[in-house]
């Protein structure tokens, strides 16, 4: 017989929930764009249709592993999201803003 999942959670001790809840959200914070967009609940024919392109294409850009941050950053803001590029140090992090207006229309 099958347990459900809020019984089998109710039994756990409140550490092995917290260790439980951490390791979820750190799954969630990195992902590749394809389940990113399945997260997001979007399909690849969405997702082209918002960008204005076929659907092998949103399947091209997800296998891609090398791109033009202007690709990525049209690809998450197709999603409602916002790109922000950070170089991470072992003393800190650090926003890099050369590319908030990438891709934007320059200033006449």
């Amino acid at each position: 017989m099958a347990k459900k999942f809020a019984d089998l959670r109710a039994q756990m001790s409140p550490e092995a929930r917290a260790r439980a809840q951490a390791q979820a959200q750190a799954m969630l914070a990195e992902m590749p764009l394809n389940e990113l967009r399945q997260a997001r609940g979007l399909s690849q024919k969405m997702l082209a249709e918002v960008l204005h392109v076929q659907q092998p294409s949103i399947a091209k850009i997800e296998k891609r592993t090398d791109m033009y941050l202007s690709t990525l950053r049209s690809h998450i803001e197709a999603m409602g999201g916002e790109l922000e590029v950070v170089a991470r140090f072992p003393d800190g992090a650090v926003k890099i803003t050369n590319f908030s207006d990438l891709g934007k229309a320059a200033p006449v």
